[in-house]
């Protein structure tokens, strides 16, 4: 082999693969002193009492004893040739393997794209270029429909050691994803202006996020929305129309919570910090509202606020950890009842006048009613009285 070719070989397999020359040689080295003794091991020389020396221009190997004598043996270059090839091959896998650690483990918790190359078995494997990520079922949206050749955006997850080595694995149901695409789409949350302190997803349907601005003349949810709603409108179109509630976030437990269940109007908020608990009440008509399809609604207010949230309904509370109506037979303890005001104050101011007006009304019906009752009674009590004499 000629100086220049087998240098040329060298440097371009240290700049595609990054691997260093200087690890290569040693590990040639090793490799030959190796498959020497193991080739002529009838000779009782170990792997200590022999010198590998490999000529760095022309690639030529030789095996010399401790004192410097050449002893390589005739037709030890085909033996040298396949060890060598079976190191830089080694040594390549290696440093691909170290490379996609360093560069993915950097990458974790950020948006890539990449093409489905293969579908197989549940999994969605896509080519990132430099390797294949893979988006388990658990980590796939159940509603999308994946297709090979699609490019889509995921979320990197996780790169961890596998059976078939170092694996990328990627997502797009994970609530981050949607915290990203919002970070990609909204320049004020790219700067730290607005942030997301909470997220709450279920993939394909529905996502509820609750950002602060860390500027009084920005307003949270308009940066995120955007023009004409251009902004969160790009973002759906990645989730293919699921939809995305943007609440503004509140120091208050009490605001925070109601806020957490728009678009239901809430009336009022009480607390059971002992217990973790929120009671809720909301009007009649938005009860349904409230607790949305399925109970969705409430259940995601609760994972974004960590609240567990029971709303008041005409029969008895909803439940957000089991999804299910149950009734209550005795007053919840609860630290002073602070309503939730600062997000619809006129409203609920508006909506408690309409039922203090409609449970005064109610009573007068009552009075009415009893009123004639009473008065019946008394007429008939007088004409059986009348009808006996």
């Amino acid at each position: 082999m000629a100086t220049s070719e087998f240098k040329s070989a060298m440097a371009q397999v240290v700049s595609e693969r990054g691997v260093s020359i200087e690890d290569v040689m040693s590990s040639i080295k090793l490799a030959l002193a190796k498959a020497y003794v193991k080739e002529y091991k009838n000779e009782g020389i170990s792997e200590e009492e022999v010198v590998v020396d490999i000529d760095e221009d022309t690639g030529e190997s030789k095996i010399l004893d401790l004192e410097g004598k050449d002893i390589t043996p005739s037709g030890f270059g085909r033996i040298a040739a396949t060890a060598a090839k079976s190191v830089i091959m080694q040594k390549i896998r290696e440093s691909e393997k170290q490379m996609i650690l360093t560069e993915f483990k950097d990458k974790i918790g950020k948006i890539i794209s990449g093409n489905i190359f293969r579908i197989e078995n549940g999994y969605v494997i896509i080519d990132l270029g430099k390797t294949q990520a893979i988006m388990p079922y658990s980590e796939q949206v159940q509603s999308e429909s994946y297709k090979l050749n699609q490019r889509i955006k995921v979320l990197i997850k996780e790169v961890r050691q596998g059976v078939r080595g170092t694996e990328v694995i990627v997502s797009r149901s994970a609530a981050d994803f949607v915290a990203k695409l919002f970070e990609e789409e909204v320049p004020e949350i790219a700067n730290g202006t607005v942030e997301i302190v909470a997220i709450a997803r279920e993939a394909g349907s529905r996502t509820k996020m609750a950002v602060y601005s860390n500027d009084d003349k920005i307003d949270p949810v308009g940066s995120c929305v955007g023009q004409k709603g251009v902004r969160v409108q790009s973002i759906i179109t990645e989730l293919l129309g699921e939809k995305i509630d943007i609440i503004p976030y509140a120091t208050s437990t009490e605001k925070f919570i109601a806020s957490a269940l728009s678009p239901a109007r809430v009336t009022e908020v009480e607390i059971d910090e002992a217990e973790n608990k929120a009671f809720v009440s909301v009007p009649e008509d938005q009860l349904s509202l409230a607790i949305g399809k399925d109970g969705q609604n409430v259940r995601l207010a609760f994972k974004l606020t960590k609240w567990k949230i029971e709303i008041k309904g005409m029969k008895g509370f909803f439940d957000s950890e089991t999804g299910k109506e149950k009734t209550s037979t005795s007053t919840p303890q609860v630290r002073e009842s602070k309503p939730s005001l600062g997000i619809w104050d006129e409203v609920i101011a508006k909506t408690r006048t309409e039922m203090n007006e409609r449970k005064a009304a109610e009573e007068a019906a009552k009075a009415e009613v009893a009123s004639l009752e009473e008065a019946n009674t008394e007429s008939a009590t007088t004409e059986s009285e009348e009808s006996s004499n």
